[in-house]
């Protein structure tokens, strides 16, 4: 991601923890006439058949990480570097430079009043320079547990060590411009957006001359 910031539209980059409510807060943005950047779609794409990170990746893993069709087998893959931090590096290696390139392409051709890029890893890999604003959706770490035992059907043991592999929730929320809490019933997160949504246009409106 290197388009400067003069000349292209303003980006909030959303990001948060695992089960924070990410999605839900993107939705409502999106409602609004907001266009939405999700790098996790676009990670998928750049690891679709025939694209060439995919085929790096069969060549350091193996062709074990594929499915009977030729297609990216995500389990086996995770089972790989989940508990290997070099494997993980190599995978991140491999995806991330494609996954930005082709982000910064698709947020050049959308346009928009301003754009939200979800991108989980945001404070993690420090990308933090290539958006205008960064949003953190935060909650407790019991209601995130809660939600991926819910949602997933994770053991506890499984969904804290989700948890303990992320940034803590403290480095987030000091990293953060704007924070959406996300502890209570969807109304409060679509207010908290509408009231987001009401600042960042004026943030993004040119200057006058």
């Amino acid at each position: 991601m290197s388009t400067s910031a003069a000349s292209r539209v303003f980006r909030v980059g959303l990001t948060g923890g695992i089960a924070s409510g990410k999605s839900t807060a993107a939705k409502f943005f999106g409602a609004l006439g907001v266009p939405i950047l999700d790098s996790d779609q676009v990670a998928r794409e750049v690891v679709e058949p025939g694209q060439p990170p995919l085929e790096r990746l069969v060549e350091r893993f193996g062709r074990g990480i594929l499915t009977p069709d030729g297609h990216l087998d995500r389990p086996a893959l995770r089972e790989i570097v989940f508990s290997d931090p070099r494997a993980r590096a190599d995978l991140e290696n491999l995806t991330h430079p494609a996954i930005g390139a082709a982000l910064e392409a698709r947020s050049a051709a959308t346009g928009g009043p301003y754009q939200i890029l979800v991108i989980p890893l945001l404070v993690e890999k420090n990308l933090s320079a290539h958006v205008d604003r960064v949003l953190v959706v935060d909650c407790d770490e019991e209601l995130q547990i809660r939600r991926l035992l819910a949602r997933d059907g994770s053991t506890r043991a499984q969904a804290q060590a989700i948890l303990d592999a992320q940034v803590p929730r403290s480095a987030r929320l000091k990293a953060a411009d704007d924070v959406i809490t996300n502890d209570a019933d969807m109304s409060a997160v679509q207010a908290q957006v509408a009231a987001l949504h009401a600042r960042y246009l004026e943030f993004a409106r040119p200057p006058r001359s």
